[in-house]
């Protein structure tokens, strides 16, 4: 895993950044994200509506805690899981055979497939940097 801190910085700010933007065009825009989240066919109406207003204030809150340095590994772990979710709603709609907009950055037209899985698997490893320790050098000794 990464060791470098400006790296493991950059990565945060980055990261966070991301998931703040995510959530803050969600949250300005609720009822297009429901209809998003609709559009999957895995939940009916009322719980669309319930995840377009949660959803959006959790990627916020788990973002700006990760660019503020607040509960790093807890706001890594938030955001690690929201991508593996993400990243398996994605193959599963592939797999259906849907053509949706993934409903990720708002009104961005990005359709569900490979290319938003690869986005997904980036992020998530910067996710995974900064919730796993650094590995532990053996063999070295202590002067």
């Amino acid at each position: 895993m990464v060791r470098n801190k400006t790296v493991l910085l950059a990565f945060r700010v980055v990261l966070g950044a991301l998931f703040v933007y995510a959530g803050v065009v969600k949250v300005l825009e609720p009822l297009d994200f429901a209809q998003n989240i609709r559009n999957y066919a895995l939940v009916g109406q009322s719980l669309s509506f319930i995840a377009a207003i949660v959803l959006p204030w959790l990627e916020i809150l788990a973002g700006a805690f990760l660019v503020a340095g607040v509960w790093k590994r807890g706001a890594a772990l938030v955001i690690s899981g929201l991508l593996v979710f993400f990243i398996a709603l994605t193959v599963v709609t592939m797999i259906r055979g849907l053509d949706v907009d993934c409903g990720c950055f708002g009104a961005v037209d990005r359709k569900a497939g490979l290319g938003v899985i690869l986005e997904d698997l980036a992020m998530l490893t910067l996710g995974l940097c900064l919730l796993l320790p650094p590995l532990k050098r053996h063999g070295s000794r202590a002067n």
